[in-house]
């Protein structure tokens, strides 16, 4: 007969050889990344900056909505309205000179040219008169848009999420340091797609500005350095294909020079 001891230890030994022949669970040891994480984290997407080596981290993507009265006009939207705040997310930039995948889920990929912020610091309830405080500097975006997709949701009163949020939907160029362009406040924005201008306006044309869009989503939520902020687009927007190529320019900024593939 087996003591109790002999069983107890040979139980356990069984016990160990079942366990070593299971895979490993997630979050435990076998499968763990440096730093102790259970997968790698993602990578920091950053933007270049004109004159300089170093690189700006980007933290989060905000976007304005319906800020020229001319583009509000042109997709039949409520004048009365004002603009308004959605999100995209940061891992959705294509940088300048890039190629931008055509999206699943669509027949009508649009551009939208935007001037974007870039901010340098923040907080909650920014007075307009001190929004210059935390611009970092400025550079040239798409808000890239699913239009049938948006178009679907606006008809279904539901969030507009599957129309603006997706993989490649937010290009963005090298940042300019506002010690270099000053406080915008207007400036000729175009857009050419394979050469023939598609978008011209001008920044003064928004409906909110700079200030005001930055004293509006501080309300909201709490800015901070990193953010980025797609100021609106003007009239003009329209279609894109395989095969296109975009250059976007806003006046003393670096261009976007983007490849739809």
């Amino acid at each position: 007969m087996i003591d109790k001891t002999r069983r107890t230890l040979l139980a356990a030994g069984a016990a160990g050889a079942v366990a070593s022949a299971l895979p490993a669970r997630a979050g435990q040891g076998a499968g763990r990344a440096p730093g102790g994480f259970v997968f790698p984290p993602p990578e920091t997407v950053s933007l270049a900056i004109e004159g300089s080596q170093d690189r700006f981290p980007v933290r989060r993507i905000h976007c304005v909505g319906r800020n020229y009265l001319a583009h509000v006009r042109e997709l039949d939207n409520n004048e009365a309205e004002p603009p308004f705040f959605f999100q995209k997310q940061r891992d959705m930039i294509v940088q300048t000179g890039g190629r931008m995948r055509y999206p699943a889920l669509t027949e009508d990929f649009q551009f939208e040219t935007e001037l974007v912020v870039a901010l340098g610091s923040g907080g909650f309830d920014i007075a307009p008169e001190r929004a210059h405080e935390h611009v970092f500097g400025y550079a040239v975006g798409f808000d890239m848009t699913r239009r049938d997709r948006q178009s679907d949701m606006k008809a279904m009163e539901k969030p507009w999420e599957i129309g603006k949020s997706f993989e490649d939907s937010a290009p963005c160029g090298p940042i300019t340091p506002i010690a270099r362009t000053g406080f915008l406040t207007k400036g000729r924005i175009r857009l050419e797609v394979n050469g023939r201008t598609r978008q011209d306006s001008d920044l003064d044309h928004m409906i909110w500005g700079v200030r005001a869009i930055l004293a509006e989503l501080s309300k909201q939520v709490e800015l901070a350095a990193g953010d980025l902020i797609y100021t609106g687009t003007p009239e003009g927007v329209g279609p894109v294909e395989r095969g296109d190529r975009m250059v976007a320019n806003v006046d003393g900024l670096r261009p976007l020079e983007i490849e739809v593939v």
